[in-house]
C-alpha cells in the first residue's frame, strides 16, 4: 500500500495527484522497458519452437534407419523362409527315404529275377548238363596198341583227339570247329581233309556211298559186339547207323564217327566224333567227344509205333588211308 499522503496546500489534493501521475509514468515506463524483453522472450520460444519443431524430422530420419533396419530384418526373414524352403528339401529327403524304402521292395523283386538268370543259363547248360560230364577226350597212351598203328593212322587219330580237347559243341550243319561245333559228318569231313584224304564228301549219307563205292565197307548184321563181322574191324575205320533221326534220305544214313580202338583202362571199345547225346563211360555228352562204341539194343533197332530207333550198318576203311 502507498503510505498516506500528507495534505501540504490548503486541501491537499495536488500532491497526491502529482504522485500518482509520476508513479503511472514509471509504472509506464517499467512496462515499456518490461514489454520488449516479453517479446524478445516470445520470439526465443518460437526460435525453440522451430528447433523443436526441427528436431521433429530428425526422429523421421531415425524412424528410417529404423525402417533400413527394418528392410534387413525384413531380407533375413526372406531369408528364413529360404531356410524353410530348404526345410522342404529335406522333407524331400524323407521321400528320398521313401523311395530307398520302395527300394527295398523292389530289391526282393530283384531276388527272385537271379533264379530266372540261372535258369536260361541253365537252359544253355542244360546241353552241357545233358552231358553229365565235360566233353571226354584220351591221350594216344591210354589206347591199347596204339604205337603200333600206322603212322598216317596215328596222325588222324591225334587230330581228332585235338579236337576232343576244345570243349566243342554238336552244331548241326557246321564242319568247322571255329564256329564252336560240328555234326557227326562235319567232325569226319574236317579230320579227313586235314590228314590229305581226297574226295571225302560232306554228308554221312554220301560218305558211306564213297567208302561203298571204293569196296571198302564191311556190313554188319549181328547184333552182339563179339560177333565174326567185327574181325576186320581197324583203328581209323569209319562207323555207319542210321535212323538216329528222322530223315527222307537215301541211303537213310544218319550218323558216322571214327573208330579209336580199345581203352587200355576197360578194354571197351572207343570211338571219337561229334554226337548229340551218346554216351562215355554211361554219361550223355553232347559235343566233339570221346564215346563208347557199344551196338545198339537188339530190341531198339526197329521202328515202332511210328518212332525211329538207331542201328548200326557196318564200318569202312578209310580210301587210300593204309596204302
Amino acid at each position: 500500500m502507498l503510505p498516506p499522503m500528507k495534505r501540504s496546500g490548503v486541501d491537499g489534493s495536488r500532491p497526491t495527484i502529482l504522485k500518482l501521475s509520476t508513479f503511472l509514468a514509471s509504472v509506464l515506463v517499467l512496462s515499456a522497458t518490461i514489454s520488449p524483453p516479453l517479446a524478445a522472450e516470445e520470439s526465443v520460444g518460437e526460435k525453440i519452437k522451430k528447433i523443436f519443431s526441427t528436431p521433429t524430422p530428425t526422429p523421421t530420419p531415425h524412424k528410417r534407419k529404423k525402417s533400413t533396419t527394418a528392410k534387413k530384418e525384413s531380407p533375413s526373414p526372406t531369408s528364413s523362409p529360404k531356410k524353410k524352403s530348404v526345410s522342404p528339401s529335406p522333407s524331400a529327403s524323407p521321400s528320398s527315404k521313401a523311395k530307398k524304402k520302395s527300394s527295398p521292395k523292389p530289391e526282393p523283386s530283384e531276388t527272385p529275377p537271379p533264379p530266372p538268370t540261372p535258369t536260361p543259363s541253365l537252359s544253355s547248360t542244360p546241353e552241357k548238363g545233358k552231358r553229365g560230364a565235360p566233353n571226354a577226350t584220351l591221350s594216344p597212351e591210354a589206347i591199347t596198341g596204339f604205337e603200333n598203328y600206322p603212322p598216317k593212322v596215328q596222325q588222324l587219330l591225334n587230330s581228332a583227339l585235338e579236337l576232343t580237347t576244345r570243349n566243342l559243341d554238336y552244331k548241326y550243319g557246321s564242319a568247322d570247329p571255329g564256329n564252336g561245333g560240328m555234326d557227326c559228318s562235319g567232325f569226319v569231313y574236317f579230320v579227313l581233309k586235314q590228314n590229305g584224304v581226297e574226295g571225302v564228301p560232306r554228308d554221312s549219307s554220301e560218305q558211306y556211298i564213297w567208302v561203298r563205292r571204293a569196296g571198302k565197307f564191311e556190313p554188319v548184321v549181328s547184333r552182339k559186339e563179339d560177333s565174326f563181322e567185327f574181325d576186320n574191324l581197324k583203328p581209323g575205320d569209319l562207323l555207319f547207323w542210321t535212323g538216329t533221326y528222322a530223315i527222307q534220305r537215301d541211303p537213310p544214313i544218319t550218323h558216322a564217327m571214327i573208330y579209336l580202338g580199345r581203352e587200355k583202362k576197360t578194354g571197351t571199345r572207343v570211338m571219337v566224333g561229334a554226337s548229340d547225346g551218346r554216351t562215355y563211360q554211361s554219361q550223355q555228352r553232347f559235343g566233339v567227344s570221346v564215346f563208347d562204341f557199344k551196338m545198339p539194343r537188339a530190341d531198339k533197332d526197329e521202328a515202332e509205333d511210328g518212332k525211329v530207333y538207331p542201328r548200326f550198318v557196318g564200318y569202312a576203311h578209310i580210301p587210300g588211308l593204309r596204302d
